[in-house]
């Protein structure tokens, strides 16, 4: 039986180039290292498709999100209760100013215009 695995290695350690060649394409490439992003929930939904339509929306804001829904209750289709909720994120850098985009309505006066 074989085992899967992955493993990295720091720049200039895999044998196979010199460190000075590898950080030199590193540093053009990417900025390097890994960072941690945390996530913050800014909304939260009966169900994961009212999750999608949020999180796509403030995608196309320019804010990075996703939406998720625990998998017991994805895989029993719940839609309510603690499984049943859809939830969105975003990274702790962008929480701000999802909740303010999030929290504009729209112009009712929009509306009676049009009456």
């Amino acid at each position: 039986m074989s085992t899967l695995f992955s493993q990295t290695w720091p720049a200039g350690q895999d044998g196979d180039e010199s460190e000075s060649e590898t950080s030199s394409v590193a540093g053009t490439t990417t900025p390097g290292g890994k960072q941690e992003v945390r996530w913050q929930v800014v909304a939260e939904t009966p169900g994961l498709a009212g999750a999608n339509i949020i999180a796509g929306r403030l995608q196309a804001e320019g804010i990075p999100a996703r939406a998720w829904q625990e998998s017991a209750g994805q895989a029993f289709g719940l839609i309510v209760g603690m499984l049943g909720a859809g939830y969105v994120e975003v990274p702790e850098a962008y929480a701000e100013q999802a909740e303010a985009l999030l929290a504009e309505t729209l112009d009712d006066a929009a509306f009676d215009e049009e009456e």
